[in-house]
């Protein structure tokens, strides 16, 4: 797997995606290497984002969509859902190509939140593959990537890990 050094070259979505006859393909299990980094695109977080995944989960607590309740309380203004910005990090890495026909299932998901999300806020996720293991009755192994979700200013929003189950090499 290549390596993503920042300050080399820009980590554009679909960089590792390979292309065969079939189409567009992500990694393989095997092509996954210990210690690598990834990083994602920056997304703005909107308004209409809020409103949107409240209408899509039915979790219209005020503190995401009432910016009058919001003013008093003691975040001092509307914030993003914390499960929509996770959301938005894993579309994000799936942009990235890696995943791309070789994703099998999404096996774990583990999160901290640590500094919120408001409207305004441009978020990007960086991954960092820390183990692998394989998993052949299940036709791959399990990649498990920890990530963290950093706002504009450098401020991580939120950090874990995510276990993913990639198909082997045919």
């Amino acid at each position: 797997m290549e390596r993503s050094h920042q300050s080399e070259r820009p980590n554009l979505p679909g960089m590792l995606m390979k292309f065969e006859a079939e189409g567009p393909r992500g990694l393989y299990f095997e092509e996954f290497e210990v210690g690598t980094t990834l990083r994602t695109r920056g997304r703005t977080i909107t308004e209409a984002d809020l409103v949107q995944f409240a209408a899509l989960t039915g979790d219209y607590n005020p503190m995401h969509t009432d910016a009058e309740y919001s003013r008093d309380s003691f975040m001092g203004q509307r914030v993003a859902h914390g499960m929509l910005t996770i959301s938005y990090a894993v579309g994000q890495a799936y942009q990235l190509g890696i995943l791309e026909r070789t994703v099998l299932g999404f096996r774990g998901l583990e999160m901290k939140f640590s500094s919120p999300v408001y409207i305004g806020d441009t978020i990007h996720a960086e991954l960092t593959v820390s183990e692998t293991k394989a998993a052949r009755r299940l036709g791959g192994g399990v990649v498990t990537l920890d990530i963290r979700i950093l706002k504009q200013d450098g401020a991580v929003a939120q950090k874990g890990s995510l276990s993913l189950l990639m198909m082997s090499k045919p």
